[in-house]
């Protein structure tokens, strides 16, 4: 199936729901297909090479404020998929009509018309293979390549319709050195370039030649450092709920302090969610039309995500998120330190490459503990001398992104998510690298 034969399943299923609905029923409908390549490989050469194409819906019936929803997978063939949704819709009314009424449900029943067909460039799987392969020349390389176009959809009977392709692709991989070190790399685009490719390749090589020196101990304390995009990327992750307006609302968020205004991040600090520029679809699982929010401006809390149910239990604007209210396309301003000056900005101290195991220590004060990951450093006169013995860290927050950080590089890193369970997403990160006067290591 190409990308026209997906839309016209999607539209055929459409048309065929609106003629199936008995008096007072309203149904919403969210489609999500993909056609993907992985590729997995060991010691540089493809282990395994799969194809994989399958399409999802969510089917929710509505009736007299009572709704029950039903996933399943289809085929494609117009036939087969009608007679499996027409088996689930039976199924939904059974179930809808001994449901109590929802208090709180509210769907947006302002028809929306939205269609984007974003353009990419990715190599066939024979390109791939063959670059990888070369790029892997005499190195210990384990990865998976995921990638393709991914096809989302919405309509109700409301009048909405929205459509959405995404093509994308990451490489998700580690350069491993003989004493069992290991380099991690995730390199991800739209439009894939060999070259930025080849040149984080090259970065990982010159890093591997670090972790066969002899390791450095340190003492816990603070330490001036340097956090890589993908260490930043983890930290942000960890913000992701406080950003519900939910969380917000029942004190559950660890920004709960920046919300009542005792405390505050850096000015440098600019955060938001940029609907417009993702590659998730304009419109959400529900029926909303995504809206780009600024969240965090000038370390100030300026925006929070609502769900249409969070809108009315709270007397807010919603603004086009789901039920989880979670950002999906979220973009952390950059600053004025160039990457390539980096280690001489840092001087003395940690380079950090990744971060793991992060887990809130005290949600209130937005104190977190983790594990410094692969290919970190120890860093004099701005030169890479040892790597260092995997240390825990333990942090407010409010200091690695407040009074102890120092500058943003001006270069920022996509991220695209590289989840494959059950489905390939499209949620990006967009986000710089960091440093910081003082990270507290404890052991």
């Amino acid at each position: 199936m190409n990308h026209q034969h997906y839309r016209q399943s999607f539209d055929q299923l459409h048309r065929w729901l609106q003629g199936r609905l008995e008096q007072d029923e309203h149904f919403s409908l969210g489609y999500s297909a993909e056609a993907s390549h992985f590729i997995r490989f060991n010691h540089g050469q493809v282990r395994q090479a799969s194809q994989v194409a399958q399409i999802e819906v969510s089917l929710r019936l509505i009736s007299k404020g009572r709704h029950a929803s039903e996933a399943l997978s289809l085929t494609g063939d117009p036939g087969t998929d009608q007679a499996r949704l027409e088996e689930a819709l039976g199924q939904l009314r059974a179930v809808v009509a001994i449901l109590p009424a929802d208090p709180y449900l509210q769907f947006d029943q302002q028809a929306f018309n939205s269609s984007r067909e974003a353009q990419g460039r990715l190599p066939s799987a024979e390109q791939l293979i063959e670059h990888v392969s070369a790029l892997s020349e005499g190195l210990d390389m384990v990865g998976i390549y995921a990638g393709g176009p991914m096809y989302r959809g919405f309509a109700s009977s409301w009048g909405s319709h929205g459509w959405d392709v995404a093509i994308s692709a990451s490489l998700d991989f580690s350069l491993f050195h003989g004493n069992g070190e290991a380099v991690k790399i995730t390199y991800a685009a739209s439009h894939w370039d060999t070259e930025a490719l080849a040149a984080q390749f090259a970065q990982g090589r010159e890093q591997l030649t670090h972790l066969g020196k002899p390791r450095k101990t340190l003492a816990p304390g603070q330490y001036r450092a340097y956090l890589a995009p993908a260490a930043v990327n983890s930290l942000i992750a960890a913000l992701r709920g406080g950003l519900s307006a939910r969380a917000l609302h029942t004190r559950r968020s660890p920004l709960q302090a920046l919300q009542l205004g005792t405390a505050r991040l850096s000015a440098h600090f600019n955060l938001s969610e940029q609907a417009s520029a993702g590659l998730e679809p304009l419109f959400n699982s529900e029926g909303g039309v995504r809206q780009d929010q600024a969240l965090i401006e000038a370390g100030q809390l300026v925006g929070q995500l609502v769900s249409t149910r969070s809108a009315r239990e709270y007397g807010l604007q919603a603004n086009g998120v789901d039920s989880h209210e979670l950002p999906s396309s979220l973009v952390l301003g950059g600053g004025d330190l160039p990457s390539a000056e980096v280690l001489k900005a840092l001087g003395t101290g940690l380079y950090i490459g990744n971060l793991w195991y992060l887990n809130y220590s005290d949600v209130g004060t937005a104190r977190i503990t983790g594990m410094t990951r692969f290919a970190s450093f120890w860093v004099e006169d701005g030169e890479i001398v040892a790597p260092i013995d995997t240390m825990r860290f333990d942090d407010s927050l409010y200091s690695i992104f407040g009074d102890k950080l120092l500058a943003l590089t001006r270069e920022q890193t996509l991220r695209i998510s590289t989840r494959t369970h059950l489905q390939r997403d499209a949620q990006t990160v967009l986000l710089p690298g960091a440093l910081i006067e003082g990270l507290t290591l404890t052991l």
